[in-house]
């Protein structure tokens, strides 16, 4: 596709690649730089590893203490707490905290402050992928106010987010895993998250037991949102199948895919996208 722009950022200790699909190259350049400021601007926020971002400071609060905390980590964690939720506890944004406590701190958002009260423990989020995909989501409606709504973006390989196809295209080629994956999907206005344990070793564990991710194979998710699609990935490799079975059958826009004897299989209501022939 030669009217496909692509352009490449380090932020949050990972790659990001923007791609435009469209026949202004200068435009897209200045596009694309807006995007990924907007994600330095997210990292700022979200790091726990920056002393001075929200995330930091919620650790430090003790038991009955909030704290007011920006727009964009508010809605961040927003999102955490109903992946949560949803997954029966099987994503937790404060997993991190397990090794340090003898168990997981409770925290309550509060709307009407725009704070975040700490109720027990430290409140040590890890906001790891979940944060990336949101970036990705704040990035892509920052494109689309840029009114460039073809485009493709990438967090280290293992969170994509599409939006509208390319000129003349079904969508966007997508593979699980590699780029030379067999298995590939046209993607549009879809996320697509993979976890596994190859990259970082079993870096992956239950947050309701601290012990290691039942799965050894790699999970693939597809959601509506990059940040919605990055929990449900970490999710799917700590499941018990029956949990998995009855999770997936509540949820209309979900569909996971599962690496299982030298395949992939499928599961979910969400239809799946058009294969990549």
């Amino acid at each position: 596709m030669s009217d496909v722009q692509v352009f490449h950022h380090q932020a949050m200790a990972t790659h990001f690649q923007v791609r435009l699909a469209g026949p202004d190259p200068a435009y897209a350049a200045q596009t694309a730089q807006a995007a990924f400021t907007l994600a330095d601007g997210l990292e700022a926020q979200l790091s726990r590893f920056r002393t001075g971002s929200d995330i930091s400071r919620i650790a430090r609060l003790a038991p009955g203490e909030s704290l007011r905390v920006s727009e964009a980590v508010f809605a961040c964690l927003e999102i955490a707490w109903r992946m949560e939720l949803a997954t029966r506890g099987a994503f937790s944004a404060t997993a991190a905290a397990l090794p340090s406590q003898g168990a997981a701190p409770q925290w309550t958002l509060l709307p009407e402050k725009s704070s975040v009260r700490c109720d027990r423990g430290r409140v040590e989020f890890d906001l790891g992928a979940i944060g990336k995909g949101f970036a990705l989501d704040r990035m892509a409606e920052l494109l689309r106010e840029w009114d460039w709504p073809a485009f493709l973006l990438n967090a280290g390989g293992s969170s994509i987010l599409a939006g509208d196809a390319p000129s003349g295209r079904a969508g966007w080629s997508c593979g699980l895993g590699e780029d030379n994956a067999s298995v590939r999907y046209w993607l549009t206005k879809v996320s697509l998250s993979g976890s596994g344990l190859a990259v970082k070793g079993k870096h992956i564990v239950d947050p309701r037991t601290g012990r290691s991710a039942r799965r050894e194979n790699r999970a693939w998710a597809l959601c509506d949102s990059a940040a919605e699609s990055d929990a449900l990935s970490t999710a799917c490799m700590v499941w018990a199948e029956t949990e998995r079975v009855e999770i997936l059958a509540a949820e209309k826009s979900w569909r996971v895919f599962l690496e299982e004897g030298g395949g992939v299989r499928s599961f979910g209501n969400r239809p799946l996208p058009p294969l990549a022939l």
